[in-house]
């Protein structure tokens, strides 16, 4: 079916999730929106988090869109199952395939998860978690400097790792053998998350688990596109173009994608985005 798989996240974290879905499935389109200008998300109310995340949503049905992935962990935490429950085609967050790779890799059955504040004290990571295995020890820490550091686009060298090792101190007194990343931001900043932890701690981000999830999802549906027409990948953001542009080609190393600022307030007047 070449219908787009659509993607939303609070900022240019989602890359993280659409750069899995790139590599996996090369033939599929990708529609994706940030929300750059209200980002973070983690640090804002239940109602904020549920009336962006719907504004977003309402915003890509109109492109008749046939699978939607949350990419943002507070979204998911907050929208996931209303939206499973609303919604007419398939809907996928992040939270349960972070939760299954790091139950996966986790040897000590101690597991740490590092997210905004909204998705660590939602306890979502915890319950999924421990809903699958419920001897599995589960140590959660809120890092709210980190989303910023990401969405500055700075994400790198001294400055960055001090940030880092900062926000992430409180856990490492903890014998974690397995780290969450749970904000699809982190992965931006994973090799120096892994600088910080020492390679005792296995990193783990959900985007190859989530992409794993929506192909697996597609086939069954059979909603896979299998033709040869090329795919056309168009990123929206509700802050800078540029910025954004600068993160996105860092990020997928490539320039297969058109970006587009919008403005979220027009879905009701001007539903075509396409």
């Amino acid at each position: 079916m070449r219908k787009p798989i659509g993607v939303i996240d609070s900022g240019v974290g989602g890359l993280t999730v659409v750069s899995e879905l790139m590599r996996q499935l090369p033939k599929e389109e990708i529609i994706y929106i940030g929300d750059t200008a209200r980002c973070p998300y983690g640090p804002r109310t239940e109602e904020e988090v549920r009336t962006f995340t719907w504004e977003m949503i309402d915003y890509l049905l109109s492109a008749d869109i046939k699978l939607l992935v949350i990419g943002c962990n507070t979204a998911t935490a907050v929208v996931l199952e209303e939206a499973k429950e609303k919604l007419s085609i398939p809907v996928i967050g992040v939270i349960h395939p972070g939760a299954i790779a790091a139950l996966k890799t986790t040897k000590n059955k101690e597991v740490g998860v590092i997210g905004t504040e909204g998705t660590i004290s939602s306890g979502a990571y915890h319950r999924e978690l421990t809903s699958i295995n419920d001897k599995v020890k589960v140590v959660s820490l809120a890092c709210p400097t980190l989303v910023p550091l990401v969405e500055s686009g700075e994400f790198s060298g001294d400055d960055a790792k001090e940030i880092i090792s900062d926000a992430l101190s409180p856990i490492l007194d903890y014998d974690i053998d397995s780290l969450i990343l749970g904000c699809t931001h982190y992965p931006l900043i994973a090799p120096l998350i892994q600088d910080v932890t020492g390679e005792k701690v296995a990193v783990i981000c959900s985007g190859d688990e989530t992409a794993r999830e929506v192909s697996a999802l597609l086939y069954y549906k059979e909603i896979l596109y299998t033709g040869e027409n090329q795919p056309k990948h168009i990123f929206y953001t509700t802050g800078s173009k540029k910025l954004f542009q600068k993160v996105a080609e860092s990020w997928l190393g490539c320039h297969l994608f058109e970006v587009r600022e919008t403005d979220l307030n027009l879905v009701t007047t001007n539903r075509q985005i396409r």
